[in-house]
């Protein structure tokens, strides 16, 4: 990163250009450290001739080409030299030679070409000088900087507002809609459109604003985007700043090694590296030490890299361990906000001889890296279990839940099931009172129909022949049998009604008891119940005294931590052990609840799948009963029904029976009439013939020659018509006809 080796094009020319671009109006030099007033006086003077320089672009050239014949200073005015010491003018010649020599000065003497950056780079040269350290000349991303500015940023409204808070106190950004806001705005949009990932972070505005203060905002931009790429600024700056912990890591064991003593004081009042320390690295001292100071910083960082902010940093400590010992956390704070700013207002030169008197070893902290990559690591699978078990927890908290809703939503079916039940079971019991009152009626129709046909046989047996006499029938009493029969129909439709409202009834009863269980279900689904409520108790009796045990292992922990607090003072290596075996126990710990939660999430899933089965097992069992009820109801729909057919096949044959026993009757009437009217007919053929018995024997008086014989003839036809006449011979034929219909 800071030993790349820059390779210019034309290096007298942007040396030139860069260092004529420095004194652009708003930008005012860093004054030199430790310097007499007559030197002071003379680069004040030297500052006001190269304003002179800018202005007049025929000195320019002159300087340029006197730079490019003679290659041995960078600054050929007249005016500017006479006034120079011969020490300022011997530095000037030096870092001449050096920037028109760059790339062979860095390949063969880098180790001089540090010293000398150790020793300040002169605010002319240090454009030049950090755009070739870091190898920032001619880059591709130059050319797209001024169609950068056209786009849009996302970040733009947080770079307005924190405009205003970079440097303050300086005079280029000082004043709202400055020249030196306006291109400290350019620089960062035009970073955050080509970073996308990074974006904006605040520190780096400090970071810009010192670099527009050397350059002009197109280079500067270049240098940004390399220092961004190589310097290790990138990854501070993403926003997991995964970088940054890492830094804090290896400066706080370097303080832990060098410094126990300040370690422990400051692990003692719980004063982290972060809260001082952060803004060192994000920053570069920018915003925590004075400007010249910082720049001196910055011009080592460019060449060797957050290597210089390690080693101020812990030599800032050093000078001040003994003030720190002495203070709390809030005396701490703002000794390192007000104390150690104002003790660097002398110069840089003597924190940064102490910084170079700090152990840094390279290897260590490769090492380290590696340790805090494998911690971290450790933490992200330790932190994607812990979210893994929270997610489990979550479901098995969702399926608990859905579990009681159904598991209440079944014990209150069940209670309603119940209620039904009853209700169906006392409107059953009406139904079955309702069905006896029909069966009996239809026992008393049976009868009735019995009793119909005894009197049927009766009057069959009354119709027989019992000698001689008057017949046993008469309109009276087919009237009567009439009027039977109409009852009879008349309460057979009666039973009918009734039987058919039954016959919906017990319908309606069946659809409702299809989810009903019987009485001894019931109280073996209560029994299940409790056994489930009294297992679920000793459940969570188990699970509490779980949780009590881990409660008492970690107070038995805690307690054991107190205890061996003190035996960990002395040993800075034992501290850190003890830390991670306190994370380690820590972590094991929330396992162990973790793992009894689940433990119960389990047990109280396994209770309500349990309490789901008996349920399940209670309506599979009430189904079970519904059919046998369902079937037990269809086969006394079917006696029914074959009762109903009896009952109507009886109903055919009575009316089969009164339908012959009319036309029976009415042949009967038929008969009496046929032999009314003949006997009507004989005694007018008798009084005929008497009539002319009379006329004969008159005529047998006059005539005695055939009257004899004449009157035999016509005795003989009277008897036989008297004979024929005579009540008891006719009621013979009509008994007799009667007695063969009846065996028909």
């Amino acid at each position: 990163m800071a030993s790349q080796v820059a390779t210019p094009t034309s290096l007298q020319t942007t040396a030139t250009s860069s260092s004529t671009s420095l004194s652009s109006p708003g930008l005012s030099p860093s004054s030199p450290a430790l310097l007499s007033p007559d030197d002071v006086e003379l680069l004040a003077k030297l500052e006001e001739q190269n304003r002179l320089l800018e202005t007049d672009s025929k000195s320019l050239r002159s300087m340029n080409g006197s730079r490019r014949n003679s290659g041995s200073s960078l600054v050929s005015s007249s005016s500017a030299s006479s006034n120079l010491s011969h020490l300022e003018e011997d530095s000037w010649i030096l870092w001449g030679r050096i920037v028109n020599e760059w790339e062979e000065v860095r390949k063969k003497k880098e180790k001089q070409l540090k010293d000398l950056v150790r020793k300040g780079i002169p605010h002319h040269f240090r454009a030049i000088v950090w755009q070739l350290l870091c190898n920032a000349q001619n880059m591709p991303i130059k050319d797209q900087y001024s169609e950068l500015l056209k786009m849009t940023s996302p970040c733009e409204k947080l770079i307005r507002r924190d405009i205003a808070r970079t440097y303050p106190e300086h005079e280029f950004f000082k004043e709202k809609d400055s020249l030196g806001q306006e291109v400290l705005f350019n620089v960062m949009k035009a970073y955050s459109l080509v970073d996308r990932e990074v974006g904006y972070c605040q520190g780096s505005a400090f970071i810009v604003g010192l670099l527009l203060m050397q350059m002009p905002e197109e280079e500067a931009f270049c240098v940004f985007v390399k220092l961004m790429q190589d310097y290790r600024l990138r990854e501070l700056f993403k926003p997991s700043m995964a970088e940054l912990g890492l830094c804090m890591y290896q400066f706080e064991y370097m303080i832990q090694e060098q410094l126990p003593e300040l370690h422990i004081h400051f692990q003692a009042q719980s004063f982290h590296t972060s809260m001082y320390a952060s803004s060192w690295f994000l920053t570069i001292f920018l915003t925590s030490f004075p400007l010249p100071v910082a720049t001196r910083i910055f011009d080592i960082f460019m060449c060797e890299g957050l290597e210089i902010v390690f080693r101020v940093g812990l030599a800032i400590l050093q000078m001040n361990q003994a003030e720190l010992i002495q203070l709390d956390m809030e005396g701490m704070l703002q000794h390192f906000q007000k104390v150690i700013p104002h003790q660097l207002d002398s110069g840089p030169d003597k924190v940064i001889q102490a910084a170079y008197q700090v152990k840094y070893n390279a290897k260590k902290m490769k090492k380290l890296e590696k340790e805090y990559t494998t911690i971290k690591t450790k933490e992200m699978e330790e932190q994607v279990e812990i979210k893994r078990l929270r997610t489990e927890n979550r479901l098995l908290k969702q399926r608990i839940d859905t579990l009681e809703k159904e598991s209440a939503s079944l014990a209150d079916r069940l209670i309603q099931g119940q209620v039904t039940r009853a209700q169906e079971a006392e409107e059953n019991y009406l139904v079955k009172r309702e069905l006896a009152t029909v069966k009996q009626q239809s026992e008393e129709a049976g009868a009735q129909l019995e009793q119909a046909k005894k009197t049927i046989k009766q009057l069959q047996q009354q119709q027989q022949p019992q000698g001689k006499g008057p017949p046993r029938f008469s309109e009276e009493s087919v009237l009567q049998l009439e009027r039977e029969l109409v009852q009879a129909r008349l309460k057979e439709a009666e039973s009918q009604c009734a039987l058919k409202e039954m016959q919906d009834k017990i319908l309606d009863m069946e659809k409702r008891n299809t989810s009903l269980p019987d009485d001894t279900n019931v109280a073996r689904l209560q029994e299940e119940l409790i056994g489930v409520k009294l297992r679920e108790a000793e459940a969570l009796t188990g699970l509490k005294e779980l949780r009590q045990q881990v409660r008492d292992l970690e107070d038995h922990w805690q307690r054991h931590l107190a205890r061996t607090a003190s035996r960990w003072k002395d040993s800075s290596k034992k501290n850190t052990m003890s830390e991670l075996q306190d994370e380690l126990m820590s972590v094991r710990l929330r396992e162990a609840e973790a793992q009894a939660e689940l433990r119960e999430m389990r047990q109280r899933m396994l209770e309500l799948e349990t309490q789901n089965q008996i349920h399940n097992n209670q309506l599979r069992r009430a189904e079970q009963e519904s059919r046998s009820l369902q079937e037990r109801v269809q086969k006394l729909t079917t006696q029914n029904k074959d009762l109903n057919m009896q009952l109507q096949e009886i109903k055919r044959r009575q009316a089969e029976i009164e339908c012959k026993s009319k036309e029976e009757v009415m042949a009967v009437r038929l008969r009496e009439a046929d032999n009314i009217a003949a006997m009507a007919e004989l005694q007018q053929q008798i009084s005929e013939l008497e009539i002319q018995k009379e006329e004969g024997k008159v005529q047998g008086q006059l005539n005695h020659t055939d009257s004899s014989q004449y009157i035999r003839d016509l005795k003989d036809q009277i008897a036989e018509l008297q004979h024929e006449a005579n009540p008891d011979s006719l009621l013979k034929r009509t008994e007799g006809a009667l007695g063969q219909s009846a065996h028909f």
